[in-house]
């Protein structure tokens, strides 16, 4: 079974008890209403399956410089599926009809308020892709075998908004990400390890 094989069916099982509920579980902040929001994990068919992944403007107002997958907010009469496949579209011109959506991953809860669900798909390998310099810096493909390596997911500690905060980071070839999602990262590693 290939890793890709193993990820969907990993994503077809029910949530194992261990992954990471998000940022907000303890704290006031918990209480207010999440504003939703989706990412599109973007898995390269090729023999070694890489992902997609954008580095944001530095000059951004929220997560500037920051590396994500691509995403942002779902809008009034959208689901997870059609938010992250249009924000893909818009961040990096990833052809929607290019992408096999094969599920969802675990919803995540970040500390700047939203409720993030995260969208599984397969495209194309070498596919063209452009970034949209309004908003994103750059884009690049890490392979799925080193981010899903829980030797390569570090844990770290930070402040916070007054107190001290742990997340995990994976730093790929001098790239950090880190975060909601190296979280997610993090999340899918472990159903990974129920499958």
């Amino acid at each position: 079974m290939t890793l890709i094989e193993r990820l969907i069916a990993a994503l077809a099982l029910a949530a194992p008890g261990d992954l990471l509920p998000g940022d907000l579980h303890d704290s006031v902040a918990s209480l207010e209403p999440l504003r939703e929001a989706a990412v599109l994990v973007a898995i390269t068919d090729r023999p070694d399956p890489g992902v997609l992944l954008t580095e944001r403007r530095h000059d951004l107002r929220v997560h500037g410089g920051q590396i994500a997958f691509p995403g942002g907010r779902i809008d009034d009469g959208e689901n997870a599926e059609q938010a992250a496949l249009r924000e893909a579209w818009e961040e990096i011109g990833l052809d929607p009809a290019k992408v096999h959506v094969v599920g969802q991953a675990d919803h995540y809860r970040t500390v700047t308020g939203y409720g993030v669900t995260p969208v599984v798909g397969i495209v194309p390998p070498d596919i063209e892709l452009k970034a949209n310099p309004h908003e994103v810096a750059d884009w690049f493909e890490a392979p799925l075998a080193f981010l899903l390596d829980p030797a390569n997911q570090q844990r770290r500690t930070a402040h916070f908004r007054g107190r001290e905060r742990s997340y995990f980071e994976i730093d790929w070839n001098g790239r950090q990400v880190w975060g909601a999602t190296a979280a997610m990262i993090v999340n899918l590693t472990k159903r990974l390890q129920w499958n």
